[in-house]
């Protein structure tokens, strides 16, 4: 094999643990141009890359990188945002090493080639430099509404501009972005990156209507009666999931999803400068073990915890976090009680947090995830003192933009019913896509299943037209 096709692949540079335990920039520092260069010789250049069959929105992989290679990243960006609205986005928090690093024909023998980094290095560039706008075609006279501005509904509302419908995005908060923004810890995912791509989503003719809550402010039907033509529904998955065990009602405890919410909109990140008043305990318990337990817990720890414990049901193996986040907090000092499961919170008389009665767990036969199943064993029980839980179980949708649409089928869980490649839902006209459809997943998947849906919208209202692009999901 060539010597090229075995350079080591080149580490990001991070923040010391020691030091970003404390402080809320980001861990990830980023390539300079001389990494940038050596990690995108890395790339074979395949005739058929599995790269981009492992891509959720259909990115040229190696041709970005080819450009980037060759010291063209004007010709670069280019290729990212032919299929990529928000890749200065995606190369943070995309789990890159399941979808297409784990496609890279390279990584067989090797590790495979770095594409996330590599897509955050051409896409900060292009914020430096000052972003582009695409060419927009004349104007189609058709308006589409956009119900929720996180990563389902900007890429949505983007592709749909880019093909000259007029867009307006209705979000029931104060700021765009929805979970980018609320979700996604300051030291993982920068604010300032957030409202970059949300500008360049602007930038293309999309208008963003704040403070709107559909289902409350505005109805789907009344939508239509303002003289909408489609509406893709794309409000994610922000109503949390508790365990149903005594105590949950107790002062000191808190879903994950309200904690970051409170840290992130209300800027905790930057005591003191911003006084937000969010109460963080000693000794925290983070009940879950997914990206947003490592959000939470590694918050917690910032904002002054002593001690912070996750404690999760079932072995490492099993632990769904990305691997990177994992280490990350691992290196920062949280702890990790694995094969445990709280019974009950307790309290003190006052009704506040003084601790949590846990189980012993083993793992028994795997279960319809496809993990093995953890199983209480008898005689274990035991009391953890902490003064603060945060339950990260996981979200479901809010109920509130089925209000007066009958016509919307929701599944039991509370998720829309729509179909996966289209985004059509049961009420005619409306698409839906993202975490509203599949419950809490990934960025990229739900962008993705942004992308789909614009691409069946345009086909939809342009059915009757001549002259129009024909356009394809991905």
């Amino acid at each position: 094999m060539p010597e090229k096709e075995i350079i080591p692949r080149v580490e990001m540079p991070r923040q010391d643990p020691k030091v970003r335990r404390r402080n809320f920039n980001e861990v990830a520092l980023g390539y300079d141009y001389d990494m940038a260069l050596r990690e995108a010789s890395r790339c074979l250049q395949c005739k058929k890359p599995k790269c981009v069959e492992g891509c959720p929105v259909n990115i040229n992989i190696p041709g970005f990188i080819y450009h980037l290679r060759e010291g063209n990243l004007e010709e670069s960006i280019k290729v990212l945002k032919d299929k990529n609205n928000l890749p200065a986005i995606c190369g943070r928090v995309c789990p890159q090493e399941t979808q297409c690093e784990a496609a890279c024909v390279l990584g067989k023998k090797y590790q495979p080639v770095a594409i996330g980094r590599l897509e955050r290095f051409v896409a900060d560039w292009d914020i430096k430099r000052g972003f582009r706008i695409p060419e927009i075609p004349k104007p189609t006279g058709k308006r589409i509404a956009v119900v929720g501005s996180g990563p389902a509904g900007l890429t949505c509302a983007a592709d749909l501009a880019r093909l000259g419908h007029k867009v307006t995005i209705f979000e029931s908060l104060h700021a765009p972005g929805g979970v980018l923004m609320y979700g996604i810890p300051e030291f993982r995912l920068p604010k300032d990156i957030v409202n970059v791509e949300v500008d360049y989503v602007k930038a293309l003719g999309v208008e963003i209507e704040l403070n709107c809550v559909v289902g409350k402010t505005i109805t789907l039907e009344e939508i239509f009666k303002e003289g909408y033509d489609a509406i893709f529904l794309g409000t994610g998955a922000g109503l949390p999931l508790f365990m149903g065990i005594p105590g949950e009602n107790y002062n000191g405890v808190f879903s994950a999803n309200e904690f970051l919410t409170r840290v992130n909109l209300m800027r905790a990140y930057r005591f003191p400068e911003y006084d937000t008043p969010v109460m963080v305990g000693k000794k925290v318990a983070v009940v879950g073990a997914g990206n947003v337990a490592m959000d939470a817990s590694r918050s917690a720890l910032r904002l002054g915890a002593e001690e912070v414990i996750i404690v999760y049901r079932r072995s490492r193996e099993e632990m769904p976090a990305r691997a990177e986040e994992i280490e990350n907090a691992e290196a920062e000092g949280i702890e990790f009680m694995l094969l445990t499961n709280p019974v009950e919170i307790l309290a003190d008389s006052n009704g506040w947090v003084r601790g949590m009665r846990c189980i012993r767990m083993e793992l028994g036969e795997p279960d319809e995830s496809g993990r093995r199943r953890p199983v209480p064993i008898p005689g274990s029980e035991f009391e953890m003192e902490v003064d603060m839980v945060i339950m990260a179980l996981g979200t479901r949708p809010n109920p509130l933009v089925f209000t007066d649409a009958d016509k919307l089928e929701r599944t039991k869980h509370g998720t829309v019913v729509a179909d996966p490649i289209t985004g059509k839902t049961t009420m005619p006209r409306v698409w839906a896509g993202g975490d509203i459809v599949t419950g809490a997943a990934t960025v990229i998947s739900a962008m993705g299943a942004g992308k789909r849906a614009a691409a069946d919208i345009h086909q939809y209202l342009m059915a009757n037209e001549t002259g129009w692009p024909q356009v394809k999901a991905g």
